[in-house]
């Protein structure tokens, strides 16, 4: 997890963005609107054209009924993330090679959401964010290049008998007041390798400090 360098999104050309922001290193984009597409649409039908060979490479009717069951298992909880506000996510794998550790792989998810707000200035939004919510802790506040935000810090355990692992999940949030003091956009950097909690903290740290929410120069080029 030493690699300090950022790799810029595609959505540094899209002219419908609202936001624009390098995407960590090591990660990779999910694809929501591939995975929820319409049946009869192209991109099922590229969906399709990726996932059958996968299908036809196994040697049982048993290991391709599972390999469908996890499939749309992940497709409904793309779905769920959707539905909460989440318009980005990209999945990461690193390789855990600080101190003593032998390279072990870390996962993480990385999102972006919007969340309505009242009208108010935007110090007093992004302040509003984590204070009004129980359960944020280590708060610190930045006057980054897009203006004013709050970087948190929540933790949460699947409860006992859902059938979930018992790891601790750990979530690393940004909140980002918009320009227009009526909305704010949350980045968030989830994962159950608590131990590296600075490593990923720097990332967001590092993926703030690459958001706009105008256009940035030189974005055509």
């Amino acid at each position: 997890m030493s690699d300090p360098s950022v790799i810029l999104h595609e959505s540094l050309g899209d002219p419908c963005a609202e936001l624009w922001f390098a995407q960590p290193p090591g990660f990779v984009e999910l694809p929501f609107d591939v995975l929820l597409a319409e049946p009869d649409s192209s991109a099922a039908g590229s969906l399709r054209a990726a996932v059958t060979p996968l299908l036809e490479s196994m040697t049982s009717d048993l290991e391709r009924q599972q390999f469908i069951a996890q499939f749309t298992s992940g497709q409904q909880l793309v779905e769920a993330l959707c539905e909460t506000g989440i318009v980005y996510g990209s999945m990461g794998l690193h390789s855990d090679d600080i101190g003593k550790s032998t390279g072990t792989p870390l996962l993480s998810l990385f999102t972006i959401s919007w969340c309505q707000t009242n009208v108010a200035p935007r110090a007093v939004t992004a302040a509003r964010a984590v204070t009004n919510v129980k359960g944020h802790t280590r708060i610190a506040f930045y006057e980054l290049p897009c203006g004013p935000g709050v970087l948190s810090e929540t933790s949460l355990r699947a409860a006992e008998g859902s059938g979930l692992p018992q790891q601790p999940l750990l979530q690393i949030h940004a909140h980002l007041p918009h320009p227009d003091c009526k909305r704010l956009a949350v980045l968030t950097l989830s994962t159950t390798a608590t131990a590296r909690r600075e490593e990923y903290r720097a990332i967001l740290r590092q993926v703030v400090e690459t958001v706009r929410f105008e256009k940035p120069l030189g974005a055509d080029s």
